[in-house]
């Protein structure tokens, strides 16, 4: 059974000023993450604009990924795994586009943020994760990110499907709450032979390894691969200190996300360092002169101008 590991980047998806998917640059950026240590792509989570694609992209955007980490195999000797973000508003949402993930072919799981706008109950999301589980045997992540969602995943609700959908195989969290991944990790102990959790704070990735996170979704791997892949490495190896001093580079690059609208402070730190990766669609704008500037500033800090 596939279980998630290692520095997954939620990798960014790349347009045209008209707004155009460009694929032969999503091809150049998953071949450039691979280059630089990372153990997995994402396509299609928060950093990839999920919500701005039609179908039609969305097919072009996996079979491009898939494609470009075809043969390729990670530190571990492992191929590079493949997460593919299914994340709608509704279920039968979700659902589609699942299936379209079945028809690409390829891909290790799915990953399934909760649902934007409509705020559910815990008994809404264990049916929701579970009717999605039964719909497909492509094994799902859950993906909580209640900062932008306003909806959380309460632990509880987490190990009761863990439990109950044997191809729900794990969590992303990203509450930046380390009381709630602690708590997923300790009521899921039991299952840790099919269930894992994922840190997706990239600040605490060191944090969540000691804890017994498996590895992390981590934004900021589109920006410092080679430093996000570090973290892990080197805490595998049993090198804590050099894998704390991995993180302490990396953590001024995600305080610095905060400016501008996410993910625009991610495409610019690539444009940055010669990687035209151009800005997110409207309405997000680019950063304003003064935070380009501070931003310029973190990334000459971590060595990556």
């Amino acid at each position: 059974m596939y279980l998630p590991y290692g520095i997954i980047p939620p990798i960014i998806t790349l347009f045209t000023p008209e707004g155009i998917v460009r694929c032969d640059a999503l091809a150049d950026m998953v071949r450039h993450l691979i280059d630089n240590g990372v153990h997995g792509v994402f396509p299609f989570g928060t950093t990839g604009e999920f919500y701005a694609v039609n179908d039609e992209e969305y097919v072009r955007v996996l079979t491009t990924v898939r494609q470009a980490a075809a043969g390729r195999k990670n530190r571990y000797g492992k191929p590079i795994q493949l997460l593919a973000g299914c994340s709608h508003i509704t279920t039968r949402g979700v659902i589609r586009l699942v299936h379209l993930v079945e028809q690409v072919g390829g891909y290790d799981a799915v990953s399934v943020l909760t649902p934007m706008f409509v705020s559910q109950t815990q008994d809404e999301l264990y049916t929701y994760y579970r009717t999605i589980a039964e719909a497909s045997s492509l094994p799902v992540i859950m993906y909580n990110n209640k900062p932008k969602t306003n909806v959380n995943i309460a632990p509880e609700t987490a190990a009761r499907l863990a439990r109950d959908c044997p191809n729900i195989i794990g969590i992303k969290d990203s509450t930046g709450d380390m009381t709630t991944c602690e708590e997923y990790l300790r009521l899921t102990m039991d299952q840790r032979d099919h269930f894992h959790v994922m840190m997706g704070r990239d600040t605490m990735i060191y944090a969540g390894l000691h804890y017994g996170c498996s590895g992390a979704v981590a934004s900021c791997a589109n920006v410092a691969p080679r430093i996000a892949a570090d973290i892990y490495d080197k805490f595998m190896d049993g090198d804590w200190k050099g894998a704390l001093e991995a993180q302490y580079r990396l953590a001024p690059l995600r305080i610095a996300c905060s400016m501008g609208t996410f993910p625009q402070a991610i495409k610019e730190g690539l444009n940055m360092q010669g990687i035209p990766v151009g800005k997110c669609l409207d309405p997000i704008q680019e950063l304003t002169p003064p935070e380009k500037e501070k931003l310029r500033a973190v990334l000459a800090g971590m060595g990556l101008l």
